[in-house]
């Protein structure tokens, strides 16, 4: 292997370049199974174990607030079933690579003010038998597997826990269920997480539509409200008046954030402000739309506006 190496190096630098390549990747997988077979593969096998043996499962998540949503299509199929817990963890510390997060300020995936706000919606779902926050009670199902495991995680999140459990669902019928809120509805209800912008577009021309609420962090709302000075904020109290907003609305408008996520789970009309260079977020289900071009997100929002 050294004398091939040694020998492309003098004589062909295109050929020596692939060869350390292929060389780099081939080592890179064998670790990959390695450490597979020796963390993971069991775990796999018991996560299967329990859900053809036990009728009651209960499961654990402590990562972004959109992901733990995402894994709510595994607990709603398997409820069919089993009876199904959701325990979710605050202040679990975020990966030592997690650089982006932490310019940001932020070094744990869920505080417990974000598991405080998440509970009443997850208490709300019909197929949960029970939620809470995790004070080290027995668990059956670590959701959390998936992204300590060997794999690339550039995908849409909400298919990571169908490799985890074997279990797929239906992404295009609702997997969140709320009731209407009370007071504020058909709303165009906007929440766009100012890390995940397309540089590609803007949203000037929202200036010439009606009831266009924002409903996320204050300060993402004061900074397009530069863009669209008819916009207007709401403080929810919690995520389960968050859906309930987003479920009263004309139409949800957001990137990759975590009112999106919700909007994808009531499957209600959706657009979706894609990351070109970060695609790991896809509509599913009926009019529901993306777009990474100016054009095409104006013919969308009006076609979703007038539907």
């Amino acid at each position: 292997m050294y004398i091939k190496k040694l020998f492309y190096k003098l004589t062909n630098k295109d050929r020596h370049f692939h060869y350390k390549m292929n060389l780099k990747k081939a080592a890179g997988i064998k670790q990959n199974v390695q450490l597979f077979k020796t963390e993971f593969k069991q775990k796999i096998i018991n996560i299967q174990k329990n859900i053809e043996n036990k009728k009651e499962l209960s499961f654990l998540h402590y990562g972004h607030l959109g992901d733990v949503v995402n894994s709510l299509p595994v607990v709603k199929e398997l409820s069919k079933t089993h009876k199904c817990n959701f325990y979710i963890q605050a202040k679990k510390p975020l990966e030592p690579n997690a650089r982006h997060y932490k310019y940001f300020g932020d070094y744990v995936f869920l505080t417990d003010s974000n598991v405080d706000k998440l509970l009443p919606l997850f208490l709300n779902q019909p197929y949960i038998h029970q939620a809470d926050k995790y004070t080290n009670q027995e668990i059956d199902i670590d959701l959390n597997l998936i992204r300590e495991m060997p794999l690339n995680h550039d995908l849409d999140s909400v298919r990571w826990y169908f490799q985890l459990t074997g279990v797929h669902s239906d992404l295009s019928v609702p997997y969140l269920f709320v009731e209407p809120h009370k007071v504020i509805k058909n709303k165009v209800i906007i929440m766009r997480n100012a890390r995940r912008k397309n540089s590609f577009t803007n949203y000037k021309f929202l200036k010439k539509y009606e009831n266009l609420l924002f409903i996320g962090l204050n300060h993402e709302y004061e900074d397009l409200k530069k863009e669209v000075p008819n916009l207007e904020f709401y403080d929810c109290k919690d995520f389960l008046e968050m859906a309930q907003i987003i479920r009263s609305s004309k139409l949800f408008l957001g990137n990759l954030s975590f009112g999106y996520t919700i909007a994808e789970g009531l499957k209600i009309p959706r657009l979706l402000e894609a990351g070109p260079d970060f695609p790991v977020v896809y509509p599913n289900g009926k009019n529901a739309y993306d777009f990474y071009f100016q054009e095409h997100f104006e013919k969308w929002f009006s076609y979703l506006y007038y539907l």
